[in-house]
């Protein structure tokens, strides 16, 4: 056993100690947060414009700062640009995380001092968790590898500059340094698929124990060094114990993950994002990711169905319930306010407070009123894949087609198989079903002839990475959208074959 083996244990232990008293004081927790949060920021441009030295309780907080997205927030972002302090924050921003976003462009997200120990104490907490439960730290004694984008930061204005990931990979503490794999000037290679294959000349011999990345990527990763030495991963790397990801759902990927490697290993899911490091997989044995409400950010939530009103609920912590669908809005140390950042959660506990990622507020497909989510698909396609266990899916889109050339409309189901359903019509069928047991909405339109069962479109091997590497998205971070209410990336999709 080595040493970083052997003090994981006492550190896991005072972590996971420090932990249960917020975990359990959820609302005080949150209102005490709130209240430090506008106190500091008072006095910013942010604060006088919302007159923040005015708020006294959460009603006052909700009637001074309204929910926002970037482009809202973008005036005050290109005031820090310009150079000037106190703006969001007090002070100036340590980075911009630099992110795509689906309408406004390349979107620049400020970390500060405050905010950046949110994004690098909550990835190792989410381990030491996984420590305290398992007594397993050995894997700390081996090498890690983390699939990341480009450590490498330019300037906006004057601010250092780069995606989420490279910047997190300046601040990996030192102890876990030596450990860490690939090297920096491998993992500075932009072009995905070189970096790729420089990764695995370096780490192939090496005594791999965790690796770390979005699933398909991973994949890609293991497809390389399987095609390279005929071997499964498991006799590459004996020592791997420790699969840590986020971003995706694994699910439509971990029978594939797990037949590559030849055995199952444990799994860590994370909830980063450009705006903050939100949740983390706290246990082995429970659903849902731990909601980090003591790490500087005050959540609020809003009932997903409500959020395209003009004056949606708004609610804390203490209010939300079990099993319904909110849009996730953040207030934080960086300086976001009221700042929607897209996802909707559910909560499957309470006592804790744990969520699941259920989908994208603009990911869905509503052409005939159906509002199908990006979790339906999700679960749907699990549900398909249980009654047909030989499938394997490499990748999937869903999107709608209104006007066939003769018949009813659609959903399609652009899917590539690594193992196709021996019977692709029975698994489209229980596809269907399922989605018709999730909504009734769909239900509705099906059952009145509105919409015909979906359809599955099998897409030749490679087609999602043509799509992506077209896209400038290939690695790193992206992720492939589930669902969309258009034709766009369908039809793109399409271009590929």
């Amino acid at each position: 056993m080595g040493v970083r083996s052997i003090l994981s244990k006492p550190l896991a232990q005072f972590v996971v100690g420090q932990q249960q008293k917020w975990m359990f004081r959820a609302a005080e927790t949150q209102d005490q947060l709130q209240k430090k949060l506008v106190q500091k920021a008072k006095d910013t441009v942010f604060g006088r414009d919302h007159f923040l030295k005015d708020v006294r309780t959460y009603d006052d907080f909700k009637q001074a700062v309204p929910i926002r997205d970037y482009e809202d927030f973008k005036p005050y972002i290109e005031q820090i640009i310009d150079g000037q302090p106190n703006v969001l924050w007090p002070g100036s921003p340590l980075y911009f995380a630099k992110t795509s976003g689906t309408t406004s462009g390349t979107k620049y997200i400020p970390i500060t001092a405050d905010s950046i120990p949110n994004h690098i104490n909550s990835a190792r907490d989410a381990l030491l968790n996984y420590v305290h439960e398992s007594k397993n730290g050995s894997f700390l004694d081996h090498k890690l590898i983390f699939l990341s984008g480009s450590p490498v930061l330019d300037q906006k204005g004057p601010i250092a500059t780069g995606r989420l990931s490279g910047i997190v990979n300046h601040h990996v503490p030192a102890y876990l340094r030596a450990n860490q794999m690939p090297s920096y000037q491998t993992n500075c290679i932009d072009d995905w698929e070189e970096k790729l294959e420089r990764i695995i000349d370096e780490t192939i011999a090496q005594p791999m124990s965790l690796i770390s990345g979005i699933p398909p990527w991973v994949q890609m990763y293991f497809d390389r060094i399987e095609a390279r030495t005929g071997r499964k991963i498991k006799d590459v790397f004996p020592h791997l114990q420790v699969f840590v990801y986020g971003g995706v759902n694994f699910e439509p990927y971990r029978a594939k993950l797990f037949d590559s490697i030849g055995k199952r290993i444990d799994s860590v899911e994370l909830y980063p994002a450009s705006e903050g490091f939100l949740a983390y997989q706290d246990s082995q044995a429970t659903t849902g990711l731990l909601l980090l409400l003591s790490s500087g950010i005050f959540f609020e939530f809003v009932p997903a169905e409500e959020y395209f009103d003009p004056n949606p609920t708004r609610l804390s912590i203490g209010q939300v319930e079990l099993g319904k669908n909110y849009a996730l809005i953040i207030n934080n140390n960086a300086g976001l306010w009221g700042y929607s950042i897209g996802d909707t959660v559910r909560f499957v506990s309470i006592n804790p407070y744990r969520i699941v990622v259920s989908g994208r507020i603009k990911h869905f497909i509503s052409a005939f009123g159906e509002h199908v989510i990006g979790e339906e698909i999700e679960k749907a396609l699990q549900y398909a894949m249980g009654r047909h266990p030989e499938t394997e899916v490499v990748e999937l889109t869903v999107a709608p087609v209104v006007s066939p050339g003769e018949g009813l409309p659609y959903h399609e189901w652009l899917i590539e198989f690594s193992r196709p359903p021996h019977n692709a019509a029975a698994f489209a069928h229980d596809l269907d079903q399922k989605l018709i047991q999730l909504n009734s909405y769909y239900q509705d339109l099906i059952s009145g002839a509105i919409l015909s069962p979906l359809k599955i479109r099998q897409l030749p091997a490679n087609t999602f990475i043509k799509y992506m590497r077209s896209e400038g998205k290939l690695g790193g971070q992206n992720k492939m959208p589930r669902l969309s209410n258009d034709r766009k990336i369908a039809d793109a999709l399409l271009k590929m074959i």
